[in-house]
């Protein structure tokens, strides 16, 4: 089985160290896209909202009072970054959710269909125990290295999405793209400099840190870019860093 050189790191509460939050959201392209569609779509939430793939429970804060969160996740969590067993998280085998059906008012899935070997299977499930017209806000990447090896199984499409929701019964469905081809350059730059600072073998370094020099300034570059481009609304969108998705039961 092929070892990754390093593991996502797992995104914690915002709140907990705000701006260093801030600061991994300029640098991480994709978590800052992320952020950028999901912050404001949680605060209209109401109600029971169940997190699927919960993690860290890194959204709950941002949750609006009128919400009540439950999480879930599966039980090897520990391989994708995650803390030991938490109480206030239900893990399952992810396959069937283990509530009854029309069970939440709203549901969100952040980062996590691409894990899933049933993609098809997951969406169904969350359809079930979701009331009739209520929400799921899911996130998924497309330009992003696969990570959390051996457990990335899928990259989704803006029609492949489209098909999906469709399959599951889901309506009303509003597919967003996060970022641009500027920041999936930003990102790959990010994290090849990354890469050959930190080389699996320390010997490697005589050859990756000259190129490291080389990248540093350019991803610097294109990390300012990408984070202008996107208040601006620049960039060619065939290439995103992934899809914010709203979709109604």
């Amino acid at each position: 089985m092929q070892k990754e050189q390093f593991q996502p790191i797992a995104v914690t509460a915002p709140d907990r160290h705000p701006l260093l939050f801030k600061l991994r959201c300029y640098v991480d392209v994709q978590l800052g896209s992320i952020v950028e569609y999901l912050r404001p779509a949680l605060g209209l939430l109401k109600g029971t909202v169940l997190d699927v793939g919960a993690g860290e429970s890194p959204w709950r804060g941002w949750l609006s009072k009128d919400a009540k969160y439950f999480g879930i996740d599966i039980g090897n969590a520990t391989e994708f970054g995650m803390s030991s067993e938490r109480n206030d998280i239900t893990y399952y085998d992810g396959r069937r959710i283990p509530f009854e059906d029309a069970h939440f008012d709203n549901a969100i899935c952040i980062e996590v269909l691409e894990h899933a070997q049933d993609p098809k299977l997951l969406l169904s499930e969350i359809a079930r125990v979701l009331k009739p017209r209520g929400v799921l806000l899911l996130t998924v990447p497309w330009s992003a290295r696969r990570h959390h090896i051996p457990h990335d199984y899928h990259r989704f499409t803006r029609e492949r999405l489209e098909m999906l929701f469709a399959e599951a019964g889901f309506v009303d469905v509003t597919i967003q793209e996060r970022g641009s081809d500027i920041g999936a350059i930003a990102n790959k730059l990010t994290v090849l400099t990354i890469r050959l600072i930190n080389p699996a073998r320390k010997w490697d370094l005589l050859w990756t840190a000259p190129l490291a020099a080389l990248c540093l300034p350019l991803a610097a570059v294109f990390l300012f870019a990408s984070n202008v481009a996107n208040k601006l609304g620049r960039g060619a969108m065939e290439d995103p860093l992934g899809y914010f998705v709203r979709a109604v039961r």
